[in-house]
């Protein structure tokens, strides 16, 4: 699990990143940033009814995204929010494949240390 520090929960943070932020889409993700005034950055999770209609599939892939999210925190540069959305076709896809797609995203906005 994201530690609080590191989660975007309130719906006027998710307005602003849409509003403000860059946009980057690899297969299946799209990815939205903003940079922020806080030490650490923060990650939002979406995935809408329109992949699968159970609520059961849906919080898996939430799952995954958290899970490499929180791999990538100490990689990652502070002081962004980050939106990941998910598209039609993750919830076939296997954990390394959309651990992969993260990281060619992440390196396409440049927003890792490294």
């Amino acid at each position: 699990m994201l530690p609080k520090e590191n989660r975007l929960k309130k719906k006027k943070d998710f307005d602003q990143v849409f509003k403000q932020g860059k946009s980057f889409k690899e297969d299946f993700l799209f990815l939205k940033t903003k940079k922020n005034k806080l030490k650490e950055p923060r990650f939002g999770f979406i995935v809408s009814t329109k992949i699968s209609k159970k609520a059961v599939v849906r919080n898996k892939i939430k799952r995954r995204l958290r899970e490499i999210a929180k791999g990538s925190l100490v990689r990652l540069r502070p002081g962004l929010d980050v939106v990941l959305v998910a598209q039609k076709g993750i919830e076939e896809k296997e954990f390394a494949e959309i651990k992969e797609v993260c990281e060619k995203l992440f390196r396409k906005a440049n927003i890792l240390n490294d």
